[in-house]
Parts: structure tokens; C-alpha cells; sequence
């Protein structure tokens, strides 16, 4: 049909035909005093040419990555995206890409997906990857769904230094379950590993662990999943860090999960993003969403098949891993690209790349007067800084300058109020970093 939509002529030939008089009746089921009654208050109508200005002029109210020096961390980064992966995945055979519910006739799609779960597979050093979750909190949450129904147990612990709104995520998932979730304490920003000792029992189901953390902190993972026993290990990970850091692999992860927006896909306002989903391959057929394969057809041709579909839209509801309905194939296109672009040796500089220039940034801020690092600890691009007034006062100042100079901690936990989460990547300079520090410098008491 167009869109043009039915005429008054129309819409009373459908009302007859369904038995009803007007409109109206068809929301007899909603209490009146819940219905709207009057008049919209709605601006006149315009044409295209004045909407077209309209809406110019409020996308001008924005502010770019690229008109600021950009410090915000926390879950989203201002890694540089290389111009040709906007160019692939805005290709119309990509661009409208949706779920492939005819896997016969959406090869292309299929493959892509593949490449993007083997990619995720070899810089995680993990045995299966699905084909991508909504974003990296919901992929938490889907971890401890897992692990609830593997372990059979109610008692989900999860390290301190866990992103708080994956935190807030994955209590709004069990929310109802009859889940218990118990913070383990840190010390000095990392894993207490005394407390985890004490709070272990045969009710725990798992415990997640963040690394580098939020704070930037890297835990440490070695000999933590033994001390679990039945109990599952869950890290959330940055994917650049992997360039440099051993993989969860090698420290026997259960279940590996993490955000993919640093890998190509720009911060849009936060989202959206793409979750990654890995574990061993003896929890294969418990992953939610999806999971793409590659195999041959009758006349030995390489094809590509939906393996496992294990949500309620495919089997059994009462079978279902999760209730996840989609996967973010665009956003995982866009991750397989910039990886295949830069390749290992690529993701490893970028990683070396914010590692060297987060340092350099630390050391400077930390000689001058008033500021110091709140941890003494390891960290990646990441960091924390103790500030001489409120850190949202510090950067409202800072942002005159066209700095975003961070994200206030006092936002997620009231009572550091005089804390500063700074991130740093490969796309701050040397002037970028200097400029920075000089603008602490002289805004300070100011």
C-alpha cells in the first residue's frame, strides 16, 4: 500500500465491517479517565522545505567528537573510525540488513555474521561467540541468565568495580527471580580476593568480574576461577584492551562478554552498540539469541546456516535460553570491518596507543597542585583523578574549552563527589594532552 493514509470513507467501510459504530468504541477496554480528551496542542503544519530547516537547526544544537577533545569513558569511547566502514555497512544490501529468518536467501548477511563471531572468538581466546547481543550490559545480564540455569543456584556476586549500569542492568533482568546479588569489596580498586573467599558458598552461581574495570584498573584473573568451583566466571572486557592484554581465555572464563563500540561504531550519543557473547564450547547450546555456522550444500558449495536458535519465537517457550529478540547485525558489520582493517598487529597498537598516552596523561595531571590518582593499581585507558573542587564544577569550566574533560564519579556514587573518570585514546595528540593539563591547571580555583 502507499502512504498515503485511508480516507474518512474508508476508515467507516472497515468500522462497519468489524461491527462497531465509531472509533471510540474500539477502547472501550481503556478506562475513560486514561483516555486523552480535547485538543492536541500541536504547532501548525509545516512543509518539507520548513521542517527540512526546523530540524537543521535543532541537529545544530549538537556538539561533535570532532569539535571537542572528548575524555569520556565509562562504557563508550572516541576511538577513530576509518572512513571506509561507514562506506561498507551504509551500502543498501547492509543497511537494511535485519535478522536472516530465510537463512537460504540471506547468505551475505550469514557470512558476515560468521567472520564476526570468529573474530570475536580469536581476540577473546573463547571456543563459541554468538551473533552479537544488544550491548554489552544486556550481554552481562544474558551471562547470568546462563549461569543461573547451568548452576541452578540464586546467589549472583559481582566484583565492585563492575560498570554500575551493568550493574543496574542485570538486577533489572532477575528482578522477580528470587535472585540474591552480593557486592564482593575491593581493595584499592580491584578484586578483594579475602572477601570473595568469605562471601563463596554452594548457592553462588557465578561471579562477575570487569577488566580493565571501571575505573580502568586491570584485575587481576589468574587462579580466580579454581576458587569458584561450580560457580561460573564471567568477565566483561574492553575488546581494544585485548590487543595487549592476555585473553579471558587463558584464565579459563566461562563466559566472555563485553561492549563492541570501540571496535569501529562512533559514541552516537551512546548508543547504539553491539554486545558480544563468548563461552566454552560446553555451554553451547545454552547461549542466547543465535548462532551462525559455516558448512557445505549438496553439491559441496560453502553455505552459511543458523545452527542453534534457542529464543521462544523458535522453540518451546519454556526451552528458550532467553527472550532476546534480535541481534545487532549492522553494528557487528561495522566491528568486523574495523577489525579486519586493522588486523592483530593493528589492535595492538591502538591499544598500546591509549595505554602510553592514558600514562602520559596521568603523570602529568598528577604533579599538578590539587589533583592526584585516586589508585595506585595497573590501568589501561582509564583512570581516576582526585580533584581540588567538584569535579562537575571542574568540568563545566573545561568544557569552555571545548574539553569534555571526563565522567564526575559523583554521578553514579554521591559521595565522591571530588573524582573524575578520564578516558584517553589513540585520537588525543601530544598538543590534545598538553592543552589539557593546561586548561586544569588554569581553571583551577578560577
Amino acid at each position: 500500500m502507499s502512504y498515503v493514509p485511508g480516507s474518512r470513507e474508508e476508515r467507516d467501510e472497515m468500522l462497519r465491517e468489524i461491527g462497531v459504530e465509531k472509533l471510540e468504541d474500539l477502547l472501550d477496554a481503556i478506562p475513560e479517565h486514561l483516555r486523552f480528551s480535547g485538543v492536541l496542542d500541536l504547532p501548525p503544519a509545516m512543509s518539507e522545505m520548513e521542517v527540512s530547516r526546523y530540524l537543521g537547526q535543532m541537529a545544530g544544537k549538537n556538539r561533535s567528537s570532532e569539535e571537542y577533545d572528548t575524555y569520556l569513558g565509562g562504557g563508550m569511547y572516541d576511538h577513530y573510525v576509518p572512513a571506509v566502514v561507514s562506506s561498507i555497512i551504509t551500502r543498501p544490501e547492509f543497511q537494511t540488513a535485519y535478522t536472516p529468518y530465510q537463512a537460504e536467501v540471506s547468505q551475505g548477511t550469514l557470512q558476515s555474521i560468521y567472520e564476526f563471531q570468529s573474530s570475536i572468538a580469536r581476540l577473546t581466546s573463547m571456543d563459541v561467540v554468538n551473533a552479537s547481543v544488544y550491548d554489552g550490559a544486556s550481554a552481562t545480564a544474558e551471562a547470568v541468565l546462563l549461569a543461573i540455569a547451568h548452576t541452578r543456584r540464586k546467589k549472583v556476586l559481582y566484583a565492585s568495580g563492575l560498570n554500575p549500569l551493568y550493574r543496574d542492568v542485570v538486577k533489572t533482568y532477575t528482578s522477580g527471580m528470587d535472585i540474591e546479588m552480593k557486592e564482593v569489596a575491593a581493595h584499592e580498586g580491584c578484586l578483594d580476593r579475602a572477601d570473595l573467599k568469605n562471601q563463596l558458598g554452594d548457592d553462588v552461581a557465578c561471579l562477575i568480574i570487569q577488566s580493565p574495570n571501571f575505573f580502568g584498573l586491570i584485575e587481576d584473573l589468574d587462579g580466580l576461577k579454581p576458587a569458584l568451583g561450580k560457580a561460573l566466571l564471567i568477565d566483561v572486557v574492553n575488546p581494544i584492551s585485548l590487543g595487549i592484554l592476555k585473553p579471558p581465555g587463558e584464565f579459563d572464563v566461562d563466559i566472555c562478554v563485553g561492549e563492541g563500540q570501540p571496535l569501529g561504531i562512533t559514541m552516537s550519543y551512546g548508543g547504539p552498540g553491539v554486545g558480544f557473547f563468548a563461552t566454552k564450547k560446553d555451554f553451547v547450546r545454552k547461549i542466547p539469541g543465535r548462532l551462525v555456522a559455516r558448512t557445505k550444500d549438496a553439491d559441496g558449495k560453502t553455505g552459511y546456516v543458523l545452527t542453534l536458535q534457542t529464543r521462544e519465537q523458535h522453540i518451546r517457550r519454556e526451552k528458550a535460553t532467553s527472550n532476546i529478540c534480535t541481534n545487532q547485525a549492522l553494528c557487528a558489520l561495522a566491528s568486523l570491518v574495523y577489525m579486519s582493517l586493522l588486523g592483530r598487529d593493528g589492535v595492538v597498537q591502538v591499544a598500546d596507543l591509549c595505554t602510553q598516552k592514558a600514562h602520559y596523561l596521568a603523570g602529568k595531571i598528577a604533579q599538578l597542585e590539587g589533583f592526584d590518582l585516586v589508585y595506585p593499581g595497573p590501568f589501561f585507558n582509564e583512570f581516576v583523578v582526585r580533584t581540588p573542587e567538584r569535579a562537575i564544577d571542574l568540568m563545566k569550566k573545561l568544557e569552555d574549552n571545548k574539553i569534555l574533560a571526563g565522567i564526575p564519579l559523583e554521578w553514579f556514587y554521591p559521595e565522591r563527589d571530588k573524582e573524575l573518570l578520564v578516558a584517553v585514546t589513540e585520537k588525543r595528540t601530544g598538543k590534545d594532552l598538553e592543552r589539557f593539563v593546561d586548561s586544569l591547571r588554569n581553571v583551577k580555583g578560577s
